[in-house]
């Protein structure tokens, strides 16, 4: 690999934050598609204000990021959960995430692919949840994550001849993330209460979820495609009390 530079959505807090600090740790250009800015100071940063639900907006701010840089490793993160109940689940609410989890990774992976192939090299690895797998509320929210497996899984056998690895990455609950805090407030008990029904006996933390990314973003994974990895504590395996 000749070029490392990234493109990460939603790089502003919580686990996209751990994210692009990690790559630029590691030497990294890292261009953050974010609503927000990422408040950090190195000149290997760069900030790009949109709102991933636009679709025109979405495909606009990619091919600017395509045109500026050789983009090798794209990591989706943003997401939202909008949680309800199915007897108040709203069709609205799925076209909405559905752009942000979907539709947004179709569009930015077309924008980088080009530079992936000259390259020989990729990595594409798109954040979904352990939420996947079920969990109460999150009809629309799971419904999507599912499916960004289901599509990584389609793009690893398009794309490996080409050098090109596409994985997703699963995390179980994140605290310290607006998107946790969002539902359960810093604090509540019920946090702890997660945290026992966990086998490690303990929430998971941005940085987790950065490490597993950044093993599969190295050029040293290439030999690892189409899969998700559950970074979730054990909160995904199955339990039977007796």
């Amino acid at each position: 690999m000749t070029n490392k530079t990234a493109l990460v959505t939603g790089g502003s807090t919580g686990i996209g934050q751990a994210i692009c600090e990690r790559f630029l740790n590691q030497g990294y250009q890292v261009i953050n598609l974010a609503r927000r800015a990422l408040e950090l100071d190195n000149h290997q940063l760069h900030n790009v204000s949109v709102d991933l639900s636009d679709v025109d907006a979405t495909q606009a701010a990619a091919k600017q990021a395509a045109d500026n840089f050789n983009i090798t490793t794209l990591v989706h993160n943003a997401g939202l959960i909008r949680p309800a109940l199915l007897e108040e689940v709203a069709i609205e609410d799925l076209d909405y995430l559905t752009h942000i989890h979907i539709g947004a990774a179709i569009s930015l992976t077309q924008a980088v692919l080009p530079a992936m192939k000259q390259a020989h090299f990729g990595r594409i690895i798109l954040i979904t949840s352990r939420a996947a797998l079920g969990l109460e509320t999150r009809t629309n929210y799971s419904a999507t994550k599912a499916g960004m497996m289901g599509m990584a899984r389609t793009w690893a056998l398009e794309l490996g001849k080409h050098g090109i690895t596409v994985n997703t990455v699963a995390p179980g609950p994140i605290a310290a993330t607006e998107m946790f805090h969002n539902v359960i407030p810093e604090g509540d008990p019920k946090i702890q209460k997660i945290a026992d029904s966990i086998p490690v006996k303990r929430v998971g933390t941005p940085d987790d979820i950065a490490n597993a990314v950044h093993f599969l973003a190295s050029p040293d994974s290439g030999f690892i495609t189409g899969q998700t990895l559950m970074v979730c504590g054990g909160a995904s395996l199955g339990a039977l009390s007796l």
